[in-house]
């Protein structure tokens, strides 16, 4: 018998010109076919808000909000609006009728009666939960991530030891807070199970971490009624490699300050791993060897970096934990999410700068951190909010620290004041680099031209500038000297040496919104190599050749965000040369060949997404020419704050900088 082939919805000609256009992918057009493939019959609204939802998957949105794109689609969905078409850059507003004529009720009267839908378990591949429409998965790692947190914000204590009181006030004796939020912190966090630290950069996340620690360890002991007590088995993770063995470093300078006993310091942990290798990432498969039943042995976990958390990997990190484990996390809830599906972090912060504290959060931080705050709103948080802590207090930047300011306006989206400062020269001298008076001419006037010009001469500074006036803003010909003019003769030294280049190597780094186009990653990098490295040999591998390692490689012990360097060896071999991150390692570095590397990409210019995790002396962030949708506040943001002590804004066209503020992914 012949089958019958199923013929197409006409809904797939106004999707075709959708396509055409850029607004829809491949993979979302397949999307709608599969759908049509399962029900022929579902109707064109069905496979409209299929494709649509994996439009939304693209954007890093794990649900299409229904409501929200009744009132808005173009905001909805990052796509033209009518402005656009009245410019001319599309045929006809026309292309926008396919869906405008639905209303919220048309929407989910459809869904509700498709057998593609359903409204919870089951095996429908879309799930409509009230005005959100997901895809089975991603509604089901939802389910995962809101129960598992729910089940740890019952308190598990009515009150605190009062032993442990002393503990704390010699901990927080000397802090020039009022309130002090990292002393709230952790009395919050000794309430329940789960806990969320969030704050910009300097503001002491890791600082508090490493208090919290101290008193959990203390309050065990004090709570501990055997006669062979145990110790708390305490697991550290972080996102990447990067941000793992930044957080060791940072928790083993901590722990020397804490006012503990030796004891104490020896029972707090100081190495963390990436996520992946917490849960045991299993080859070509998205499963992780701990799961529900296999849970991880553990006390407590502590994630750094959090915002860079998708909702699959928090799901899976839920599922992995014991009942009774305590999750902590730490993150900029105002940093760029996850290049994955799902803000986590994000969501979970929501309302925590208004101190959404009910009555008996306020009590519990009166009674133990010592500080009366304002009476809760009559409407106050949800009871993720009673867990939730914002520092505030930056100890990175002070008043006339540019870098700070700048970032606190990016952050509330005032246009006028960012450039108020970006201007003010004499004022902040931590982003104004030298050469100083091309910088002024260039902001006076943002043009590609000039732009590059800037940056060629900012990528040759080696601790001075043309006129031999010292710098602390070097670029990359600090690195590209010490490779170069201070290479040893005695075979011996070259561990020394190569460790000096990357040292050198890691004090400049520029950051890009985009992979693409003159100012995306691949242009930058070609020009950079071309400036810096003019005399190296052709091909792919070359000494001086920094690259960033893209894909976890346990092998190697290399992790996604690694940065190497490219050396030729005592021998004249080409070796990529990584710092050993492992903080009990002994320091020495590792050698690999180029032959030997997971997927690797050169890292004169990396995108933002891939500098979180990271610090730099100096940070160079390129905007492009036009806007894009991934060109945000976020981005600005979170470009700002990876420099430590000098930061530049290179525009290579006026406007674009105060769009991306106006742009959230909020």
């Amino acid at each position: 018998m012949m089958k019958q082939t199923k013929q197409p919805s006409s809904v797939f000609g106004s999707m075709g010109r959708w396509l055409e256009r850029g607004w829809l992918s491949q993979l979302n057009w397949a999307f709608a076919r599969f759908l049509l493939d399962q029900d022929a019959q579902a109707g064109d609204a069905v496979f409209w808000a299929g494709a649509l939802l994996s439009r939304q998957l693209d954007r890093g949105e794990v649900y299409l909000d229904l409501q929200k794109l009744c009132a808005n689609p173009g905001l909805t969905l990052g796509l033209p609006n009518e402005t656009a078409w009245q410019a001319g850059q599309f045929i006809s507003p026309d292309d926008w009728s396919p869906i405008a004529g639905y209303r919220l009720a048309d929407w989910q009267t459809a869904l509700g009666q498709s057998v593609l839908v359903s409204s919870g378990a089951g095996n429908t591949p879309m799930v409509l939960d009230g005005c959100r429409l997901y895809l089975r998965r991603y509604w089901h790692y939802q389910q995962t991530v809101n129960s598992g947190i729910l089940q740890r914000l019952t308190p598990i204590r009515e009150c605190l030891p009062i032993d442990l009181l002393q503990p704390l006030q010699m901990l927080f004796n000397s802090s020039p807070e009022q309130p002090d939020w990292q002393k709230i912190a952790c009395v919050l966090a000794l309430r329940c199970r789960f806990t969320i630290i969030t704050g910009g950069p300097g503001t002491g996340k890791t600082t508090t971490l490493t208090k919290l620690l101290a008193l959990l360890i203390t309050l065990h002991e004090q709570e501990q009624v055997s006669e062979n007590p145990r110790k708390l088995n305490i697991l550290l993770a972080a996102p990447t490699g990067k941000a793992a063995a930044r957080v060791s470093e940072s928790i083993g300078k901590a722990v020397d300050k804490l006012a503990v006993t030796p004891d104490i310091k020896q029972d707090i942990p100081n190495k963390a791993s990436t996520l992946h290798r917490l849960l045991g990432s299993r080859h070509n498969t998205r499963r992780f060897s701990y799961h529900r039943n296999n849970p991880l042995v553990a006390d407590m976990v502590i994630v750094d970096e959090a915002s860079m958390i998708d909702l699959e990997m928090m799901a899976c990190l839920l599922d992995a934990l014991p009942p009774t484990a305590h999750l902590i996390l730490l993150g900029d809830k105002d940093q760029l999410a996850s290049v994955e599906a799902g803000a986590v972090m994000g969501d979970l912060c929501h309302g925590a700068e208004h101190n959404a504290y009910n009555n008996a959060t306020v009590q519990w931080i009166r009674q133990y951190a010592g500080y009366k705050l304002p009476a809760p709103a009559p409407s106050t948080g949800s009871a993720i909010n009673q867990q939730t802590i914002m520092l505030r207090y930056s100890h990175r930047f002070n008043e006339h620290s540019g870098i700070g300011q700048l970032a606190k306006a990016v952050n509330g989206g005032d246009v006028a004041l960012a450039q108020s400062i970006l201007n003010a020269t004499d004022r902040y001298p931590d982003l104004l680099p030298l050469p100083a008076q091309m910088y002024i001419k260039h902001r006076a006037n943002p043009q590609p031209e000039t732009a590059n010009k800037l940056l060629k001469a900012l990528l040759l500074i080696n601790g001075e500038d043309a006129q031999g006036s010292k710098s602390m803003a070097r670029g990359y010909a600090f690195y590209r000297d010490i490779m170069q003019l201070q290479r040893p003769t005695d075979s011996s030294q070259y561990h020394a040496w190569a460790n000096q280049v990357l040292q050198a190597f890691d004090t400049f780094q520029v950051l890009c919104a985009l992979r693409q186009g003159p100012w995306g990653v691949a242009g930058l990098n070609q020009r950079i190599a071309d400036w810096l490295l003019p005399q190296r040999k052709p091909g792919l591998w070359y000494e001086g050749r920094p690259i960033m390692v893209t894909r976890n490689d346990y092998n190697l012990g290399l992790m996604n965000g690694d940065i190497g360097i490219t050396l030729q060896d005592a021998n004249g071999k080409l070796k990529v040369v990584f710092p050993q991150d492992d903080p009990l390692a002994d320091g020495s570095l590792r050698w690999l060949s180029p032959m030997r590397l997971p997927e690797v990409e050169t890292a004169f210019a990396i995108t933002v997404h891939k500098s979180q995790g990271s610090e730099f002396n100096h940070v160079l962030l390129a905007l492009p020419e036009h806007t894009s949708a991934v060109l945000t506040r976020e981005l600005i943001y979170t470009g700002i704050t990876r420099a430590k002590e000098h930061f530049t804004l290179l525009e290579s066209k006026a406007g674009v900088f105060g769009q991306a503020i106006l742009s959230t992914c909020k």
